[in-house]
């Protein structure tokens, strides 16, 4: 009985996170994609991907949905965005800004002996698993790829606290990957909150707050208007 109720909230969640389509006539040419660190404060207008329009003035397609993860079996609630891989829509895009892997790693072992899992995300060396897997289907269709990383709680205390080393560890082996190929880029957060500054989380302090958001949506923008200009 608590599957099928459960998967129907899940849906849910993934049609309220899940809000932009993309058609011929989508004029942007940068996709987001990915789990709660990207889609919230997507109603109110103040998510990563509206950073990222602010700063660089131009539009960005938004498929990112609360919960998502890269490895999801249920196929209704996948398809709706709740499997980051099934997020993605054909367009004719320059950039895809990527996040996931938290959920996998929170939800499949609870932050504990999670060395299989992560595995299955990212091998040590960055060359194998589903993190790499996508960004060779990306880099294939001819965008560049721009992973960001574990946005952390310096000095503060954090539900999710358990699960730091394994973002730590995450967040090494996509940098490994990102070096193996130019047109991937790894974005880190690890310097991006103050230590004890509470103001780039939301109250549950595992969310970013709109000004984290803002500011990480001003990283984006600026790796992409760098890496534009060097060309």
């Amino acid at each position: 009985m608590f599957r099928p109720a459960f998967s129907l909230i899940l849906f849910m969640v993934a049609l309220l996170g899940c809000t932009e389509s993309v058609s011929r006539d989508t004029p942007s040419r940068i996709l987001l994609m990915g789990d709660s660190l990207m889609a919230v404060h997507g109603m109110s207008g103040r998510s990563v991907a509206n950073g990222v329009e602010s700063a660089l003035k131009e539009p960005v397609v938004d498929r990112a949905v609360s919960g998502a993860r890269f490895f999801y079996r249920l196929p209704i609630s996948g398809a709706a965005g709740l499997s980051i891989r099934k997020q993605y829509r054909a367009g004719n895009w320059d950039w895809v800004i990527l996040n996931g892997g938290g959920n996998d790693i929170f939800f499949g072992c609870g932050c504990g002996a999670c060395d299989r899992r992560i595995d299955q995300l990212i091998s040590k060396d960055g060359r194998r698993g589903a993190i790499p897997g996508f960004a060779s289907r990306m880099r294939a269709k001819g965008a560049q790829v721009i992973y960001v990383g574990y946005l952390r709680t310096p000095g503060i205390t954090s539900p999710i606290e358990g699960c730091t080393d394994e973002g730590d560890e995450m967040d090494r082996r996509v940098a490994r990957l990102a070096a193996l190929d130019r047109g991937v880029h790894f974005l880190s957060l690890a310097d991006l909150v103050p230590h004890g500054d509470q103001s780039y989380h939301a109250v549950d302090r595992i969310h970013p707050s709109p000004k984290a958001s803002a500011a990480i949506g001003a990283r984006i923008a600026r790796l992409i208007a760098q890496s534009e200009a060097r060309r």
